[in-house]
């Protein structure tokens, strides 16, 4: 018998629910805090209330945030069953039940009969080599954010009456941002080179022409650590399917999503721009758009989008990249 369980996951706490009897709706709920400390009194609690056997106990959990990880990584250390599911089902389920209050307990609840009803499939943690690639390219993000910021305040203080020990002030924290991006790129680079299956997938990835080292790594941290099953999934994951307007004074016009990381869209826009100068396929598809009336933008999206394609086919396929048409030279 299965038993479903639903935690609402915020940064302070866990809202547990046990749905103990589907037809008659009861419940029984527990707080836990989001601490690895509290995680074991959890377990001790699934084991005395709901059942012995860990294996017979299926959570679900909302992908919000970061919040839910260490949660999810050791419950499913622990045997138990998990889904990872898209807060956006739960809300349309939450609508068709009438369902109109929001509490962090009834979130609990509605998550463990949205489990029992729907049965979501069960979600499997990526690799640990995956999950550290992922953090070490968050890393590098924010160093590059940070550097930039300096840049620009370095650049507004040449052009001001700025103090002299400012200006020395802000060259030695560009130093050393320097010093720690050009460490942590090693970094990475020595990490991918220690998991062969991480090396073999980059090298594949960077056969595709107008994919480099920078876009390279972002598709292989996230192809290691989502679970896609085809390309269209792995755009709209990142942002890159266009959104239909049907109102308004811009009805029938489309503009892209824009959900998903930013920071990935960045790094295949510039790649996308390479490519549809030097990566056949993209670049006969950016030509055709423009001569049948597309802007540049939405050509450029459409490249962003065939990109991903592509590099979900090699990964998938295991095999280097192959353009299918010709690359004519101007």
């Amino acid at each position: 018998m299965t038993h479903y369980i639903g935690i609402d996951v915020s940064k302070a706490k866990l809202d547990v629910a046990w749905l103990k009897d589907a037809d008659k709706q009861k419940v029984k709920t527990k707080v836990f805090k989001n601490k690895r400390e509290d995680f074991d009194s959890l377990i001790n609690w699934l084991k005395e209330n709901v059942s012995d056997d860990l294996s017979d106990i299926h959570i679900t959990l909302e992908a919000t945030g970061v919040y839910h990880e260490n949660v999810a990584y050791f419950l499913n250390d622990k045997g138990v069953a998990i889904s990872i599911v898209n807060p956006a089902y739960v809300r349309s389920y939450a609508d068709s039940l009438g369902s109109r209050n929001k509490t962090d307990k009834k979130d609990s609840v509605l998550l463990a009969r949205y489990a029992h009803s729907a049965k979501p499939e069960l979600w499997t943690p990526p690799p640990v080599e995956a999950r550290q690639l992922k953090s070490l390219l968050t890393r590098l993000d924010a160093l590059q954010q940070d550097l930039q910021r300096e840049l620009n305040r370095k650049e507004k203080a040449e052009a001001t009456d700025t103090a002299p020990i400012v200006k020395q002030s802000i060259d030695t924290m560009i130093h050393a941002l320097e010093v720690a991006i050009a460490k942590l790129n090693d970094d990475i680079d020595d990490h991918i080179d220690k998991h062969p299956k991480l090396k073999h997938d980059q090298e594949l990835l960077q056969t595709i022409k107008g994919v480099g080292q920078a876009t390279s790594r972002q598709m292989l941290s996230l192809m290691h650590n989502k679970q896609f099953t085809k390309a269209s999934q792995v755009a709209a994951f990142i942002g890159l399917v266009p959104r239909h307007i049907e109102s308004g004074q811009f009805k029938g016009k489309s503009r892209l999503a824009k959900n998903g990381s930013s920071s990935i869209r960045a790094k295949l826009y510039m790649a996308a721009v390479v490519s549809t100068k030097w990566n056949p396929d993209i670049k006969a598809q950016y030509e055709r758009l423009l001569a049948n009336g597309k802007c540049k933008m939405q050509a450029i999206c459409a490249a962003m989008r065939k990109l991903v394609h592509i590099c979900y086919g090699v990964l998938k396929h295991q095999s280097p990249y192959q353009a299918k048409v010709e690359l004519v030279s101007a």
